[in-house]
């Protein structure tokens, strides 16, 4: 029989690696091999204070919000909250204006005055008959009519995913609601906060075990030989894993750069949205997020790109029929489970992958989900709810 050092090697340190270290050490009692290629922990979640002492988001803004309380109640073991409910302003003929679009978006744009039944009218009046919504522009049209999805969604779908609306899922534009009051909130989730200490400090309490052994800047190939485990939690691509035998499946990429202005605050809102007359799609402010007092303030601005570290899986059919040769593929593999954004090729939100990995270990110990999130067995440092 071999010598298995480790029970699970677990490839990647974001949200599904991490919360799956987690569980399976502490609750389970298994050694496990966490490693991961990046310099640090915390996947594309990772923030840090930058050389000013401004805590900023290495990888674009990360928010959390969720509507599942066990989600909730189990990231809370391991970090305080910060309440935050976030806004995002869109810059369209020199105005800034809500998003996602409301009744003051539509009046601010228009310069009317409608109530909220009256906008629905508006909207009824402006909308394009679509005998079938197949599309991301079928979706919106079909909504709010041509001019709002030309003001808001067409230029920035175009800058976000190289492609037109047209050539998207429907699910693509399904993701942003379209509201007949005031509510500017970004999201409308019971549980909208942000980690007290950032995202690091939470995944360093998560991973604060001995049954824990954690790898940076390290391939998981590299580790195989020296490392002996029994399975295998699989985060990264599940393209990259198969050695793109059915070819690369595509993704939108970012570049980001960051800048420090010395002021209290550089915009009026978080996030604001460039749909149409700059080469980035949004600049974001961290100190609205995070809170922090200070008298600079960090920005980043967003680009994306075609190649680069893949972040969003492009939605279109001939695409997930690739994913699903990669599925079928990894269904044969013993011992390796895939997990996360990357090995399924599906956008997540946070709350989401956290969900998806206590499933994934519920299954393989043969037990209820809420079993592993009911609060028996909480660490020392489990902090309170805001």
């Amino acid at each position: 029989m071999p010598d298995f050092r480790f029970d699970y090697l677990i490839v990647g340190a974001g949200f599904a690696g991490a919360v799956m270290t987690e569980q399976l050490a502490r609750r389970f009692g298994k050694r496990v091999l966490l490693v991961d290629r990046r310099p640090h922990i915390g996947g594309n979640a990772y923030d840090h204070y930058d050389e000013h002492g401004i805590l900023v988001h290495k990888y674009g803004p990360h928010i959390f919000h969720t509507n599942s309380k066990e989600v909730f109640d189990y990231l809370s073991r391991f970090t305080e909250w910060r309440p935050y409910e976030h806004r995002v302003k869109a810059s369209v003929d020199g105005k800034l204006v809500p998003m996602p679009i409301n009744l003051d978006t539509v009046n601010l744009l228009y310069g009317l005055n409608l109530s909220g039944a009256e906008l629905d009218e508006y909207f009824a009046s402006v909308a394009e008959r679509v005998p079938a919504i197949r599309t991301s522009e079928d979706a919106v049209v079909s909504r709010v009519g041509r001019d709002l999805y030309e003001k808001l969604f067409l230029g920035y779908t175009r800058k976000q995913w190289g492609l037109d609306p047209s050539q998207l899922d429907a699910a693509v534009a399904a993701r942003l609601p379209v509201r007949t009051n005031r509510d500017d909130r970004y999201f409308t989730d019971a549980y909208q906060a942000m980690p007290r200490r950032g995202f690091t400090r939470m995944f360093e309490n998560m991973l604060d075990h001995d049954n824990i052994t954690l790898v940076l800047k390290t391939d998981y190939r590299d580790l195989l030989r020296w490392a002996p485990y029994r399975e295998v939690i699989y985060t990264g691509p599940i393209d990259e894993f198969f050695d793109y035998r059915f070819g690369r499946l595509p993704y939108r990429s970012l570049e980001f750069r960051h800048e420090t202005h010395e002021k209290e605050y550089f915009q009026p809102a978080p996030v604001v949205n460039y749909p149409n007359d700059r080469d980035y799609t949004r600049i974001t402010e961290f100190k609205y997020l995070t809170g922090q007092a200070h008298p600079k303030t960090s920005v980043v601005y967003e680009y994306p790109r075609s190649e680069g570290d893949p972040y969003y899986p492009v939605p279109r059919p001939q695409n997930a029929e690739i994913y699903r040769k990669y599925q079928t593929l990894a269904e044969t593999v013993p011992h390796v489970h895939f997990v996360g954004r990357l090995a399924t090729y599906r956008y997540y939100n946070m709350d989401q992958i956290v969900a998806q990995a206590l499933t994934t270990c519920a299954r393989l110990h043969n037990c209820r989900r809420a079993e592993l999130t009911n609060g028996r067995a909480l660490p020392a440092y489990q902090t309170s709810a805001p």
